[in-house]
């Protein structure tokens, strides 16, 4: 669930870019006066194509939780080490939990959450170092795709 909050976070954020088109409007294209045919010009009479718009290339969520994981890690990295320790990544965790049940509107004992993030770390420390890496964390946040 946090994973989706987090996504759905990511992708409100990158939806601008996302839905910009290069589209001109109609009032802003000058007219162009027209052109008697030249009975030696192939393509006369034939209707000019127009250049069709680039798509936006969609963001990739993967991306967008790295650029928040960047912004947010310094805060919870009390230590300065590079790595979240356990009490580290459940601060985070439980921050993020507490948004989560905000927006849904539902609620849960604190020590459930609590028990939330303590298995939210076990399944984030891949490598069972017993500390949450930038890359660990941006995996589990990503649900596996990072």
């Amino acid at each position: 669930m946090i994973r989706t909050l987090l996504i759905t976070s990511a992708l409100a954020i990158a939806a601008p870019a996302i839905a910009q088109e290069t589209m001109p409007s109609q009032g802003a294209m000058p007219a162009t006066p027209a052109q008697p045919a030249m009975p030696g010009d192939p393509q006369a009479g034939m209707p000019q194509a127009e250049t069709p718009a680039t798509p936006a290339t969609p963001a990739n969520p993967s991306n967008a939780v790295a650029s928040i994981v960047d912004t947010e890690f310094p805060a919870y990295d009390a230590n300065s080490d590079g790595q979240l320790d356990q009490a580290e990544f459940s601060k985070w965790m439980v921050a993020l939990k507490d948004q989560e049940m905000k927006a849904t509107g539902k609620s849960l004992p604190a020590e459930q959450v609590t028990a939330w993030a303590s298995g939210a770390f076990t399944t984030a420390d891949t490598d069972k170092s017993v500390s949450i890496s930038k890359p660990e964390l941006v995996a589990y946040l990503s649900g596996g795709a990072g």
